[in-house]
C-alpha cells in the first residue's frame, strides 16, 4: 500500500506536483513552464522541504508516463529515477488518460484501482 508519496505530472500543459504525507495533501502548480526542465529538482526540494518531507524507504515517487511533451516526460522520469537511487523510495508510473483531474479524489482512485505500474517505466511521447 502507497502511503506516503509525491506524485509529478510534467507532461507539457498543467504540470504539477502532488504530495501526500500522513493523510494530507497538498499541490504545487508551476509558474514558469518553459524553464521547467531546468527547475524541476529545485522545485521539487522546495515543495518537500516547505512541508517538512523526509525522503526513506518508506516514500514512493508516482511520475507521470504519458503521453506528452518529450522534454517534460523525459525530465519527469529522469528526476523520479534519480530519486529512486539515491534515496532508495519506490518508484510508479502511471498513464495520463488514467488520471481524469489531478486532485485528491481522483489520486486515490488511480491507486486503488491499481492503474499505477512498479514495472520498468515505459513512456509515451507526442509526436
Amino acid at each position: 500500500m502507497i502511503n506516503n508519496f509525491l506524485i509529478i505530472n510534467c507532461i507539457g500543459k498543467n504540470d504539477k506536483l502532488g504530495l501526500r504525507i500522513n493523510k494530507d495533501f497538498f499541490i504545487h502548480i508551476f509558474d514558469n513552464k518553459n524553464k521547467l526542465k531546468m527547475n524541476l529538482v529545485s522545485e521539487i526540494l522546495n515543495f518537500l522541504n516547505k512541508h517538512k518531507v523526509k525522503l526513506d524507504e518508506s516514500f514512493s515517487v508516482i511520475v507521470n508516463q504519458g503521453p506528452g511533451s518529450f522534454s517534460g516526460v523525459r525530465t519527469a522520469l529522469a528526476v523520479a529515477k534519480g530519486l529512486e537511487i539515491s534515496k532508495k523510495i519506490k518508484l510508479y508510473g502511471f498513464k495520463n488518460t488514467d488520471l481524469k483531474l489531478f486532485d485528491k479524489e481522483n489520486i486515490e482512485k488511480l491507486l486503488n484501482e491499481k492503474l499505477i505500474e512498479k514495472k520498468l517505466i515505459k513512456p509515451i511521447y507526442l509526436s
